[in-house]
């Protein structure tokens, strides 16, 4: 799956009464669901998500091996250094590694 080779986030199937089956990652008390697209429901494609992590420039290699493309390649910003990528089914992620205190 692209999140776990790419974030390393560990998804287990999980399904809410008789809701449909779908795909739940738990870091830190923080809930990521991937649930499927309904029969006649637009995709979310629209969305953006983000991610803080510890290094862009390793996190760019595993997305390429993984099939990901990247939008915005890895560069310095106000926020840290910052890149833009697209998962398999077109979901653009925004990546971002936080300025670090002592730099």
């Amino acid at each position: 799956m692209f999140y776990e080779q790419t974030l390393g986030l560990r998804f287990t199937l999980e399904r809410h009464g008789d809701g449909p089956k779908h795909y739940q990652s738990v870091v830190d008390g923080v809930i990521f669901e991937l649930y499927p697209l309904g029969v006649g429901r637009a995709p979310t494609a629209s969305v953006r998500i983000g991610f803080s992590v510890d290094s862009i420039d390793e996190l760019i290699l595993r997305t390429q091996a993984a099939g990901g493309v990247i939008v915005s390649e890895p560069h310095d910003s106000e926020w840290g250094r910052r890149a833009v990528i697209r998962d398999l089914d077109g979901h653009t992620i925004e990546l971002v590694s936080p300025p670090r205190p002592d730099a």
